[in-house]
């Protein structure tokens, strides 16, 4: 979510779970509660809710039930977790959207949880940035599922990327002259 063009910045961490300040190691390995999360900061000007909304489905997996790719614990379960009240109906109609083309193409139900955030602690600092620290680092998440529009600033913008550390796709290393020859 981070290399989304309006997403100010992102951290992973826990959520909506009992244990004060829990552990990586205490999320996995015992019955917390918590989430794995990552909390989301945009500027609604540039990228709205239903926008991000609709990326966070394409790169989850909506219908198995604590399990991502090959997590597998209560951890692991989906969910979108808000922080204003108004924000929940949006979303509602966002799942039930996606539960109906669901249905037609595969016929499953969604089991993300719709929920308030109640808790959110920051995970480990080695865990924030996690493929920017380890470009080969293993991640469930297929990026080039993400709509590369979404990633599109001026070439001459380095607002975002200077200020807001917004990292985005790599791009073809052909120069724009070689790009206009063919």
């Amino acid at each position: 979510m981070s290399r989304i063009l309006g997403v100010v910045n992102t951290f992973v961490g826990y959520a909506n779970g009992q244990r004060k300040n829990p552990s990586y190691e205490e999320v996995c390995n015992l019955d917390t509660g918590h989430v794995e999360t990552v909390k989301v900061i945009y500027d609604s000007k540039k990228v709205s809710l239903k926008q991000l909304t609709l990326e966070f489905f394409k790169i989850i997996d909506p219908f198995t039930k604590d399990r991502q790719g090959g997590d597998i614990g209560n951890q692991y379960r989906t969910g979108i977790y808000y922080t204003d009240e108004r924000d929940k109906n949006l979303i509602l109609e966002i799942l039930i959207e996606k539960q109906k083309e669901y249905d037609t193409t595969f016929g499953k139900k969604i089991l993300t949880e719709i929920e308030p955030l109640s808790v959110f602690y920051p995970a480990e600092e080695y865990h924030q940035k996690y493929l920017d620290k380890n470009p080969n680092g293993y991640c469930h998440v297929d990026l080039n599922l993400l709509d590369k529009n979404m990633f599109k600033i001026e070439e001459n913008s380095t607002e975002l990327t200077e200020n807001y550390n917004l990292h985005l796709p790599k791009q073809n290393s052909r120069s724009k002259e070689e790009k206009e020859k063919n």
